[in-house]
């Protein structure tokens, strides 16, 4: 039984704006002002609550590869038109099916034009995470999301498939490099905190003792150290 389902995406942007507008555009969202009663700048959603991603201002700039990010279902045209820019140090590396681009803070995207195209204009395919150990990761959200995790067939990769509380497919990538700094995107979870914390998640901020009086959720952090928030089913 499924512990938790996702709530929505956050990314982090020095400049909100920018970045927002180019997000809208690139998933095929709509782009609105937050609201005094959030922590976050902007709001990009459809029809479909799950596709919801906060653009939240922070003052510090991307300093690290993207331990977290988003592949698309677009081409490299469609994205370099919007303010994507081809990702150098990946040129010359030979990819199956995709193009690793920046977004305009330089964060790493990835385009998969033979994907086929989405329901409607959404365009997000996969949310990807860089781990330590794929296997153990993925296997601990497959268990709180409730989806069984599957190993790639050529390669030590792990997938949970979208369904239950799982709006989209999340990938599980072994890298060498460990994690050094908060992730510039993270999701959001329904869910209840103590459940989290008896699997072996780690309390980073509670709701009570946040600053911010707008804060009205957990953040922890999981086995691999990636930052997520639980909200209370009953304040949605």
């Amino acid at each position: 039984m499924a512990d938790a389902a996702v709530k929505d995406l956050v990314i982090d942007a020095t400049d909100g704006p920018t970045l927002g507008a180019f997000w809208s555009a690139a998933l095929g969202l709509r782009s609105r002002p937050a609201g005094d009663d959030s922590a976050a700048d902007l709001v990009l959603e459809d029809d479909v609550p799950e596709h919801t991603i906060w653009i939240n201002q922070v003052p510090e700039p991307r300093s690290v590869k993207h331990r977290v990010h988003l592949d698309l279902h677009a081409t490299v045209d469609e994205l370099t038109r919007l303010g994507a820019v081809p990702a150098a140090e990946y040129a010359d590396i030979e990819q199956d099916h995709w193009t690793v681009l920046r977004d305009p803070e330089g964060g790493e995207l990835c385009a998969f034009p033979d994907q086929g195209p989405s329901v409607g204009r959404y365009r997000l395919y996969a949310l990807v995470v860089d781990c330590a150990d794929a296997a153990a990761a993925s296997a601990w959200w497959g268990e709180r999301l409730g989806v069984r995790p599957v190993r790639f067939a050529d390669r030590p990769w792990y997938r949970l498939e979208p369904g239950a509380g799982l709006p989209w497919l999340m990938l599980f990538i072994p890298v060498p490099e460990p994690k050094t700094v908060k992730n510039r995107i993270h999701w959001d979870v329904w869910g209840d905190t103590d459940r989290f914390l008896a699997a072996g998640a780690t309390l980073l901020t509670s709701r009570e003792d946040s600053p911010d009086p707008h804060v009205f959720w957990d953040v922890l952090a999981d086995p691999e150290g990636n930052e997520f928030c639980v909200f209370r089913p009953d304040q949605g």
